[in-house]
This record gives C-alpha cells, structure tokens and sequence, in this order.
C-alpha cells in the first residue's frame, strides 16, 4: 500500500502544477513561425509576384517572389519597395528598399521594416522598371516576437518533464526490483 501512496502523492504534485500553469498562462496571439502570404500570383506592372511576411514588432521581415509574366522576362533594373504604414493612420506610410536574395532556381527580393506596435497595417507593394510599374496593397497585423533561440526549449518542455517522470518511475521500478 506504500507504494500506491506515494504515487498518488506524486500524481498530485504533477497535477496541481499543472493546473497552476494553465491558469496562469496567457492566450498565445503571437505569429511565430515561417513567414505567410499576403499577396499571392498577382499581376503588379510588368511582373507576378506574391508576397510573404514575417511581421514581428521590431523588425518586419517581407519577401517578394517575382516572376515574368507568359511569355516575356522579369526586368533587369527592377526595383522594389515595401511601403508600411498603421491602418489607424497614426503615423506616415514609410517606405523601405528591397534587395535581391540569393534563391535556387527562383527570383525573390527581401526587406526589412519597423513595426513600432502591435497593430494592422497597411502594406504597399511598388514595382519600378523601365517595362513599368505596378502598386499591389495588404494589410497585416504586426506580432510580437517570440523567444528566439529560446522557443525551443520552451516548447520542449512539456515534453521534457514526461520524459523525466518516466525516467524517474522506471529507475525506481528498477531500484525496487533489485532489493
């Protein structure tokens, strides 16, 4: 009966920490993970594009994938711009560079832009060639970050302390049958 006792008693503890995890957790609204689409194969001036974002407060990261239209060529002096601006309209549409990154087999341009809060905002796309240009717009919500190198192990974690009450119970399942 011993035993059974002090399992019960552990089972306890495991549970009320549990329970006082989750209620003191917060709900999670953070976007944490690969970047998403917010426009997808749209035709902008004389290119399709689609672009993705990652947009943590702080630093907003954007990609823009481009392709040529049936039958042309994407411009060799294209140049892109990532225009943000709050949808309360709180402050002026700020426009920020993008640069040409090094992709396999596929042209894509990425920016970096500052979100000061964790709110909607509007997003401009500006297409700038000699073939043309073309204006796309979106809005996104602006996230806070996450933990960084940190995410893992805090997602870890659940896991980890299972695995070290297995561990616990068979090493005294063990040491049990040995006396």
């Amino acid at each position: 009966m011993p035993i059974y006792t002090s399992m019960l008693g552990e089972v306890r503890r495991v549970a009320g920490a549990t329970a006082l995890l989750l209620a003191l957790s917060l709900p999670a609204r953070a976007h944490n993970g690969p970047p998403f689409p917010i426009i997808v194969d749209r035709q902008v001036g004389p290119c399709v594009v689609s672009l993705w974002t990652h947009p943590d407060v702080g630093t907003g990261t954007f990609f823009v994938m481009v392709s040529p239209r049936p039958r042309q060529t994407c411009p060799e002096n294209l140049k892109i711009e990532i225009g943000v601006q709050p949808a309360t309209g709180r402050l002026p549409e700020v426009r920020y560079g993008a640069w040409r990154d090094d992709v396999r087999g596929q042209v894509q341009y990425k920016s970096e832009v500052a979100f000061d809060a964790q709110e909607l905002w509007n997003v401009r796309l500006v297409l700038k060639s000699t073939q043309g240009d073309g204006e796309a717009t979106a809005k996104v919500e602006a996230t806070p970050p996450g933990l960084g190198r940190w995410d893992l192990l805090f997602y870890a974690s659940p896991f980890l302390a299972v695995a070290g009450l297995w561990f616990r119970a068979i090493s005294r399942k063990r040491r049990r049958s040995t006396q």
